[in-house]
């Protein structure tokens, strides 16, 4: 099992960079090319949702990106240290914790739930965690080996 991993400053910028490496390592991974611009979509989403919470938190830690080439699976998981509300757990992309702050609070919380759909829409293997001290967005697609050179 081998795995990348990426931290970068909570910056819309660095959104793009995390696109590219992640479709480089997925192709060299052996993910269908048919599906390359499926995970560089799901990425940017994941990281952009990532990008914002942080800035709309206040933290300044990096946003993390892991990926993992399994035997017959690659894996990106994309985590933020911005703090949830006590009742937050598990959650699936269709839902999330209520809105309990004014009109920014609820227009930050709906472009959540539309990037959370975007993925769902894009990734058959989506799972969503979060907790108070933050949360993860793990996709998963299937390789294919490569073929034996001779």
């Amino acid at each position: 099992m081998a795995t990348v991993e990426l931290r970068f400053s909570a910056l819309p910028e660095h959104v793009r960079t995390a696109r590219l490496v992640a479709a480089a390592v997925a192709r060299r991974a052996g993910v269908d090319e048919a599906v390359l611009d499926e995970v560089r979509l799901a990425v940017g989403e994941a990281c952009t949702r990532a990008v914002g919470l942080h800035r709309s938190s206040g933290v300044s830690a990096p946003v993390r990106v892991a990926l993992i080439e399994e035997e017959k699976k690659f894996s990106i998981e994309v985590g933020d240290e911005a703090p949830r509300s006590t009742g937050a757990g598990s959650a699936t992309a269709a839902g999330h914790g209520a809105t309990t702050g004014g009109p920014d609070e609820a227009a930050a919380e709906s472009d959540d739930e539309m990037g959370l759909a975007v993925i769902s829409g894009l990734v058959d293997d989506v799972e969503v965690s979060t907790s108070a001290a933050g949360g993860v967005i793990r996709m998963s697609w299937p390789t294919t080996p490569a073929p034996a050179l001779s």
